[in-house]
């Protein structure tokens, strides 16, 4: 293709990838369009410079008119082009060369260079700022709304700085030019536009912060549905389980409606705004088209004045409705962009430290002291002076009723939080001080309730080692027991293998499938520390059974905290760590906290149904220790 390299040329003049110095987008409407168009901002002033000159030959179109009309009134045809052909070989190098030119390199700056890369740079951004929000930030929002808006803000920010571009560029070109023209005609003739052009601005003063309001309520609606009608879809198992169709249907028809309601008064406003538009410009044409045949008739202006007054009038009045149509489209999308930056401008929460270190795990010994912590505003703490070392290499099980603060202070050793007081450190190392990927990527999970990334089971597996090889990939599925349903897994699309796709939040698989190819992406990762969170529950016994091996391998040499409240994984513990009410009241082996008769005594005979099965727990204990 002949235009491809001039594509090509344009398409690299914005790097939507480029590096970039990672901060906050500010918070101020100002300054959130500041962030990104000074990235760009030569692009955009190329554009407004190629703009002006191509909307001025556009202008010139007309003067050219009213020259031509009047050239042909009073010249002699024998001496027309002796007299005036240099001048009609200008004008037709201005309209057949410099204004396509003109044009074409507007297109190409505003569709290449802008149109695709600009919104590209601002979702990369903001995706990228989002992502490394807090545990918090996600629980509460609806991940649709969240996406919706990383996505739809992007578009709307470039819509707004070219509509700025455009009409400004019109605005001031054609309204000046309509002064100039025809005041040079005749000064009397620009009375007419003046007090249209006065009228026009009124209105616009009056009409648009009424429409920024509605478009910014409407932006809201929009996004609110669209987290609605997602939830509803991404849980549509559970919709379907409990038989509440038409419920989901209520709750997504309760936000339809609302939209719905929110786009009929932003769209009453625009209708009010047409009308109004639309009886100014009659009565524009109409007093400037009875005062300039009264300036004829009195000999004040030419024939070709005329022409050019009608024309530019018509022009006037054709562009007053675009330009009331991008001051709409343009407060619309500043109302989009309000919206989005509501959450796209979020403050992190939980930061690397100012010169973190990398976390160096020599050892694997785990201290927690004095840990403090409380959700939110609440003002009751979830963890209330937390003590507890763990040893190299030591095993240890988390166990309590629920609510006791078992996840929590998991999720702190994760530094999905940061703590009220207190600190957790790993090797002497205050994890508040080193960076949070090196953490975690020391730390391997298994969670009880195992969702999967809706992609291949290779990129599953491999998500624990980036570049590790199909082999290691098919070691690590072999010793989580996941290699024999692997080869017969296909897809809607023919994928099979580990091509295959899981579906979202690996749907496609049964539960004990997800949780064989979660313990996989462990198994590969092989991190020195080691969360469990029943890591087995969604296990058949008979499959349970066959990872007991796996697991006993996972734990081997590691340091392991588990939440546990399973006799399977209670029996390999070196020590149980017993919570309550967010402090810990117990710690001891099985048999010592049996033995003693407190909470974990109960919890335990409550759990299965008494002595029986305690003595198969101590049993299973026993065979545990001897193997």
């Amino acid at each position: 293709m002949i235009l491809a390299p001039v594509f090509t040329f344009f398409e690299s003049l914005i790097k939507p990838f480029k590096d970039y110095q990672a901060a906050t987008p500010p918070t101020t409407v100002r300054g959130f369009f500041t962030h990104f168009l000074r990235q760009v901002w030569p692009v955009f002033a190329v554009l407004l410079v190629v703009g002006l000159l191509f909307t001025l030959t556009e202008v010139m179109v007309f003067q050219y008119i009213a020259r031509v009309i009047d050239i042909l009134t009073h010249a002699d045809p024998a001496q027309l082009w002796a007299l005036h052909g240099r001048e009609f070989i200008i004008m037709l190098l201005v309209l057949g060369v410099l204004s396509p030119a003109l044009l074409g390199l507007h297109s190409l700056i505003l569709q290449q260079a802008i149109t695709s890369n600009f919104p590209t740079l601002i979702r990369w951004q903001s995706h990228r700022h989002v992502v490394r929000q807090s545990l918090s930030f996600f629980s509460n929002d609806f991940a649709g709304r969240v996406a919706s808006k990383v996505v739809d803000t992007a578009s709307a920010l470039r819509n707004t700085l070219v509509t700025l571009c455009d009409t400004f560029l019109y605005v001031i070109v054609y309204f000046t030019s309509a002064i100039v023209l025809f005041f040079a005609a005749d000064p009397r003739l620009i009375l007419p536009v003046i007090i249209w052009m006065a009228l026009y601005v009124l209105m616009c003063l009056r009409f648009v912060p009424k429409l920024s309001k509605a478009s910014e309520e409407g932006s809201e609606a929009r996004s609110s549905l669209v987290g609605r009608v997602v939830d509803s879809y991404t849980n549509i198992q559970t919709v379907k389980l409990f038989a509440n169709t038409h419920r989901e249907d209520d709750y997504v028809r309760e936000a339809l409606d609302f939209n719905g309601k929110k786009w009929q008064a932003q769209q009453r406003l625009i209708t009010t705004l047409d009308i109004g538009v639309a009886v100014l410009n009659a009565s524009l044409l109409i007093s400037t088209g009875i005062l300039a045949v009264w300036l004829w008739r009195d000999g004040a202006i030419s024939v070709g004045a005329i022409a050019l007054v009608g024309a530019l009038t018509q022009r006037l009045l054709n562009m007053s409705g675009w330009v009331m149509f991008q001051v709409t489209s343009l407060f619309e999308n500043i109302g989009t962009v309000q919206n989005g930056m509501e959450t796209i401008s979020h403050p992190h929460t939980v930061i690397d430290a100012a010169q973190a270190a990398d976390l160096v795990v020599t050892r694997g010994e785990i201290r927690f002291e004095d840990v403090q912590f409380g959700y939110g505003d609440s003002g009751r703490p979830a963890l209330n002076g937390i003590n507890l070392t763990i040893a190299p290499g030591e095993k240890i099980g988390l166990v309590g009723p629920s609510g006791a603060g078992k996840s929590t202070l998991v999720n702190l050793f994760l530094r999905l939080y940061d703590l009220t007081g207190g600190r957790i450190l790993i090797d002497g190392q205050d994890i508040a001080t080193v960076t949070q990927e090196t953490l975690r990527s020391h730390i391997g999970m298994v969670t009880q309730d195992t969702s999967l990334l809706h992609r291949s089971i290779r990129d599953n597996i491999g998500y624990a080692r980036p570049g590790a090889s199909d082999a290691e990939i098919m070691e690590a599925a072999a010793r989580a027991h996941a290699a024999s349903f692997i080869p017969a897994l296909v897809d809607s699309k023919g994928r099979a293998g580990l091509e295959a796709h899981v579906g979202e939040r690996g749907v496609k698989l049964s539960g004990g499938q997800r949780q064989r190819v979660a313990i996989a992406r462990v198994l590969l990762k092989n991190a020195p520390m080691l969360v469990l969170d029943e890591a087995t529950s969604a296990l058949d016994s008979e499959v349970e059974a066959a990872i007991q091996d796996s697991l006993i391998d996972l734990m081997e040499g590691k340091t392991v905290i588990a939440i546990a409240h399973r006799l399977s994984t209670i029996a390999r513990m070196d020590r149980l760590v017993v919570m309550d009410g967010g402090r810990i009241v117990e710690v001891g082996t099985h048999s010592e906290l049996t033995a003693a008769g407190g909470l974990y005594a109960r919890l335990w005979a409550r759990q299965t149904g008494g002595f029986i099965a305690e003595d198969v727990a101590v049993k299973s204990l026993e065979l545990s220790e001897h193997d």
